[in-house]
């Protein structure tokens, strides 16, 4: 007999049981009517550090009950992470921070505990944290001032004080308490210039016009690796009223960028022909795939790889992290491009000397070389 005996029962006992808990049962009740004796019943309720009922729906986007549970699963089978994550629909950095966040302190993952956790975590009210301490606020704004992003305050804050957790703030922290106006004025202090949460368009999406795509999960291993120059990431930055864009390239190993002028607009013809003149200068080394979102500016996909030689793959729907070095990139490009500034007052002339500022600036994820530094390397040399 298995360790446990005949009260070891699948994960799908344990499911129902906690389900009919939750549902006004004694447990005693509730073990008989999954098949458990009362005492397996309570060992599964102890273990789980009672029984937390939320007073409110919580959005699916977050994990649920049988999401821990698929996870629970995933780790006894010996799966790795990205697997778990494919398997329940959620990014793998999603799965990390919850088997990081949900193991007890014998380093166990239970999938109960891990969720009462979870809705201990979202109980409300509570006091924000840099409402209630005046220290922590007061360094913070005295941060923003200084232009800091939340990201450069939170790392800075846990190595100046790494034993006073009353002085840790997450990014999260501070921009709720930047928003909620308590750190002062709220116009300008972030570099994006907003001054309250960007609404998130969340739902069903709409099926894509887009025939004949080639997904990002069938895209080669090798691209991952950012071993290799020649793979890109590309999109659109877009001007005032939707009326002005330019396009932007950056190669995943290198992050050189590549802008792409459009002067006739970014329909799906003009984008065809100004990726076609403006990359033929590219090495046939360096033309080897290009990642782009589902936008219908690349409908003529399949012309543009005939006419350039890249192999053109399409994110998820609503997945900008899919193309991350992208989205680093085109943030790095609103230094000199705005938000709601017409970008047809750019010339071709202007976005050159813009990419070759970007091309000449050391990146951290480089070793502090260049982009054009770390391109030559390979023996390629663009402008």
């Amino acid at each position: 007999m298995p360790r446990g005996g005949a009260n070891r029962k699948p994960t799908a006992a344990g499911r129902q049981y906690f389900e009919l808990v939750r549902q006004g049962l004694k447990g005693a009740a509730a073990a008989r009517q999954v098949g458990v004796s009362t005492s397996c019943g309570s060992k599964w309720f102890i273990e789980a550090g009672s029984m937390i009922i939320p007073d409110v729906s919580i959005s699916p986007r977050f994990l649920t009950q049988d999401d821990r549970i698929a996870i629970a699963d995933g780790l006894r089978a010996g799966k790795p992470p990205t697997a778990i994550a494919a398997a329940i629909g959620k990014s793998t950095s999603t799965v990390y921070r919850e088997i990081a966040r949900g193991k007890k302190d014998d380093g166990s993952y239970d999938p109960w505990w891990a969720q009462n956790q979870a809705l201990l975590r979202r109980q409300r009210p509570k006091t924000e944290k840099i409402r209630d301490h005046a220290p922590l606020r007061s360094v913070v704004r005295e941060k923003i001032d200084e232009k800091w992003s939340p990201q450069q305050i939170s790392r800075y804050l846990r190595r100046q004080y790494p034993d006073e957790p009353q002085m840790h703030a997450c990014a999260e922290t501070i921009y709720r308490g930047l928003f909620a106006g308590l750190l002062g004025r709220r116009q300008g202090r972030l570099r994006t210039g907003r001054t309250r949460r960007k609404k998130q368009r969340r739902g069903v999406p709409s099926p894509n016009k887009i025939k004949n795509m080639t997904l990002i999960c069938d895209r080669p291993a090798i691209v991952n690796e950012r071993s290799r120059p020649g793979d890109w990431e590309g999109d659109l930055i877009i001007g005032r009223g939707q009326r002005s864009a330019i396009g932007t390239m950056v190669d995943r190993a290198t992050r050189f960028v590549r802008l792409i002028h459009l002067p006739d607009g970014w329909k799906a013809g003009s984008m065809r022909d100004a990726l076609t003149t403006q990359t033929a200068d590219l090495p046939a080394t360096v033309r080897r795939t290009l990642t782009w979102d589902q936008g219908r500016e690349l409908v003529l996909h399949e012309e543009i790889e005939q006419l350039t030689g890249f192999q053109i793959y399409f994110c998820d729907p609503h997945s900008p992290w899919q193309r991350g070095t992208n989205e680093n990139t085109n943030g790095l490009l609103r230094q000199y491009f705005p938000k709601g500034s017409d970008l047809a007052v750019h010339d071709i002339r202007n976005l050159r000397d813009v990419t070759r500022q970007l091309n000449d600036r050391p990146r951290m994820a480089l070793g502090d070389r260049t982009p054009k530094e770390t391109m030559q390397d390979w023996g390629i040399a663009l402008q």
